[in-house]
């Protein structure tokens, strides 16, 4: 039997992108400078050593090097994260400092001491950090399952078992991808995520290739991330860390699997818009697969910034085909802005400043594009010691800091880049163009 079913997923969009203004923002510095051991004890600067930022708590680095000072800066890192920074330089031996955090206002110090200049291999980073026994590791390691937990999970395998097995029919297969559908939206209402997720995967599991099941699959991606970002947010405000520990890694596996159902309902809208060729089952896929792209573009930007950075290029995918089907002006703005963050926040900076200026072509006073441009600049100039990307990071960050109100979050950190940039590299704003006067 041929069966209709297609859902509308716009009521629980909204959703996620109210609950994720929180984790967005939380951005610091990272400072410290390297110093080089002589035979007499004394020690002098290293410049020109490099700097290798490894995220402990997920998959990420960074890379930086010493100004002439052996110092080193790096702006917008992830606030959360964990990090063990290591330094290297010819002649000398690596070494590494675990359990860094930024926005701390701390200098860090590492000392070099002679050796024969090899830099450590993320797999040494990854064995040394796991053997510190102090914060570097608090952030790692899997969510074991309670006793609780796991019966409760086989509880509800028994039962979604006994519905696939008293299910065989078509209309009763259908009665179930409705019902759940119904109560999956509901409960994403009352922002009961547990149930919401219950019961999409109740539904994809009576049959997964259901008509309905993209719809499923794509509002069970949004209430993973709901539920994600509140485990997150909750979990970054814990004094607890061993409970701080477990809420991300509960974020991250939600988010995990969030970004994968919102991948596999693409998949299967894009199957059905192509293979079809009733046109109101063609138009029905194509508008659900536009919700579709836009959960699994929100989807991507979690996963790639707080779980997987590798997955840049599966991210800027997602973004693009999104804003591609995107036809609301004020909507696909935020989808740019949204994407050049993700791109910034997986240290692509190259990427993210092709992004930002695209931004800024169409407006050029955008506070968040200047701000952005101008770290990102700023960390690849750090990282070659470019002095024009210095000095393009500093115009674009002093005119971030002109236009931007004293109250915005960003600005006492834009100012204290272009105090770097002054002292330690001689760098300054270039002066505003003078306006000519009117005769």
């Amino acid at each position: 039997m041929f069966r209709r079913y297609f859902f509308s997923v716009v009521a629980s969009v909204a959703v996620i992108f109210s609950a994720s203004i929180f984790v967005s923002a939380q951005t610091g510095a990272l400072r410290g400078h390297v110093v080089m051991k002589q035979a007499d004890g004394t020690k002098v600067p290293a410049a020109g050593a490099v700097i290798d930022v490894y995220r402990t708590d997920i998959s990420a680095k960074y890379e930086t090097k010493t100004d002439k000072n052996g110092a080193f800066v790096f702006a917008g890192l992830p606030f959360v994260g964990t990090y063990v920074v290591a330094a290297s330089k010819e002649g000398a031996s690596p070494t590494w400092i675990p359990g860094v955090k930024v926005g701390r206002e701390v200098d860090y110090e590492l000392e070099l001491s002679p050796g024969d200049g090899r830099r450590l291999t993320p797999e040494e980073v990854k064995t040394a950090n796991a053997q510190n026994k102090g914060p570097a590791a608090s952030g790692s390691g899997d969510v074991k399952e309670s006793a609780a937990d796991k019966a409760k999970r086989e509880e509800l395998e028994k039962q979604n078992a006994a519905i696939l097995a008293s299910n065989k029919k078509v209309e009763e297969s259908n009665t179930i991808v409705q019902r759940t559908f119904k109560a999956g939206n509901e409960a994403i209402k009352a922002k009961n995520y547990d149930e919401a997720i219950n019961q999409f995967t109740e539904g994809l599991r009576a049959d997964p290739e259901h008509p309905g099941a993209p719809s499923l699959l794509t509002n069970k991606a949004t209430a993973l991330n709901s539920r994600a970002v509140a485990a997150f947010n909750a979990a970054i405000q814990s004094k607890d860390e061993s409970a701080k520990a477990a809420g991300i890694e509960a974020a991250k596996k939600d988010w995990r699997q969030a970004y994968e159902a919102s991948n596999r309902a693409v998949e299967m809208l894009k199957a059905n818009t192509t293979n079809t060729t009733d046109p109101t089952a063609a138009s029905n896929s194509k508008t659900n697969l536009y919700f579709a792209l836009l959960v699994r573009a929100e989807a991507s930007r979690f996963f790639v910034t707080k779980v997987d950075q590798e997955k840049v290029d599966a991210g800027v995918t997602a973004f693009q085909e999104y804003i591609a089907a995107e036809s609301d002006p004020t909507k696909k703005v935020k989808a740019e802005h949204d994407l050049a963050q993700m791109l910034f926040d997986a240290n692509a900076f190259d990427r993210a400043l092709a992004q930002y200026q695209k931004i800024l072509e169409s407006n050029p006073d955008d506070l968040d594009a200047l701000l952005r441009s101008g770290q990102a600049l700023f960390n690849i100039g750090a990282l070659n010691s470019d002095k024009a990307k210095y000095q393009e990071a500093a115009n674009f960050l002093a005119k971030f800091v002109e236009k931007a109100p004293d109250t915005n979050a960003f600005k006492a950190d834009a100012k204290a880049i272009l105090d770097t940039l002054k002292e330690q590299e001689n760098v300054k704003p270039a002066p505003a163009p003078a306006r000519r006067r009117r005769p």
